[in-house]
């Protein structure tokens, strides 16, 4: 079905899974380490996401902030500074878009260095899949078949193929047999103080800021000019977007959100073309928020993580042809620094690593250009 410009269809639906791999874990950890309550965290997340895909007409994936998340799970936080935490990235995002830094930042930005962000982004994807097979190899080749063999297939995409098998999985490991039947819960209105959206800002929000700009606008951006060239979205749009999710969602449950390179590719590789992805995925996790809060953290951890493995390695695959077109020579000295730095550090310094080599590079050799 077509409405305008949204296809609602299989694909669509398809390609709305393909980033679950980068949000499950952390959907767990802020579940069952920080004790978020699922009913507003799945409501305002299906809120977000359906929002962006009528606004930005495009599949456009809503992700944790992972830098923030992983501390806020490693250091137990709880639930109220989380929610400040996602305010104090709502102030933070909605100053950057709308003082222009966010489209000067990019201007400056080659090319080579966003193509090592974005051949980071696949090597980390693929580094993090590892931690999922946990012995399933033989689930995960038979699911990469499946993924090479459906994957653009209009009546039976791959994704959803894969979600059917996981959950047949779950039910003859008797997994489904412990989630209750539906359940009407609502968000509620949330509390936190003044002081603790500056100790979530000091303590890592501020580390959080260029890892949002480099994977959450910048690659986005490129990502989708690659695919969607007549469609471009500015840096400045997006920028925007993350600020006005972060200041209103956290006061009824939602965690700290942004977009990203990495969520986007993985919806495009399994079939998402239009906002109908994100209308679609978003009212998945309104009815799980609404229905099944009680159950979300069986349904997740219970996923064959093999599965997800096979479709996290298959999109970092897709991620790195982006980077065949990069002239050998200068450019590649920049990428291979930014990747180093991502590697090794994080994507922050692998950034500004790779940023400061280009602009070394120009001055010793400016007859290159």
């Amino acid at each position: 079905m077509k409405l305008g410009d949204y296809r609602f269809n299989l694909q669509e639906l398809a390609g709305a899974t393909g980033d679950y791999g980068t949000l499950l874990p952390l959907a767990i950890g802020y579940i069952v380490v920080c004790g978020l309550d699922p009913t507003g965290f799945l409501i305002m997340m299906g809120i977000a996401t359906i929002i962006t895909g009528l606004y930005f007409k495009l599949p456009m994936p809503i992700e944790p902030m992972k830098a923030l998340a992983v501390f806020a799970i490693a250091s137990s936080w709880d639930p109220s500074l989380i929610y400040a935490s996602g305010i104090a990235m709502g102030i933070v995002w909605l100053f950057i878009g709308a003082t222009g830094l966010m489209t000067w930042f990019a201007r400056i930005t080659p090319k080579s260095v966003v193509q090592g962000i974005q051949a980071s982004l696949a090597i980390l994807l693929a580094i993090e899949a590892l931690k999922f097979i946990q012995g399933g190899w033989i689930l995960v080749i038979i699911s990469i078949i499946i993924i090479l063999a459906f994957r653009n297939n209009r009546y039976a995409p791959a994704a959803i193929i894969l979600l059917i098998m996981g959950i047949t999985i779950m039910f003859f490991q008797g997994t489904l047999s412990a989630i209750g039947g539906p359940q009407l819960t609502l968000p509620h209105p949330v509390t936190f103080s003044l002081n603790q959206i500056w100790e979530s800002l000091v303590a890592v929000g501020l580390a959080q800021i260029p890892l949002t700009a480099t994977n959450a606008v910048i690659a986005t951006a490129i990502l989708i000019k690659e695919y969607f060239p007549e469609r471009a979205v500015p840096e400045k749009k997006i920028a925007l977007s993350i600020g006005f999710m972060n200041i209103t969602l956290p006061f009824f449950g939602g965690m700290p959100l942004c977009h990203g390179a990495g969520g986007l590719a993985g919806q495009y590789y399994f079939g998402a073309r239009t906002g109908g992805a994100n209308i679609m995925e978003g009212l998945i996790y309104i009815i799980l928020g609404l229905f099944f809060a009680g159950s979300i953290v069986v349904l997740f951890k219970g996923f064959p993580g093999a599965i997800i493995a096979a479709m996290m390695i298959m999109v970092s695959i897709g991620l790195l042809k982006f980077t065949k077109d990069l002239k050998i020579e200068r450019s590649i000295i920049p990428l291979i620094v930014t990747v180093a730095g991502s590697i090794l550090v994080n994507m922050a310094v692998g950034f500004v690593a790779g940023i400061i080599s280009h602009y070394i590079l120009k001055k010793m050799f400016p007859e290159a250009d």
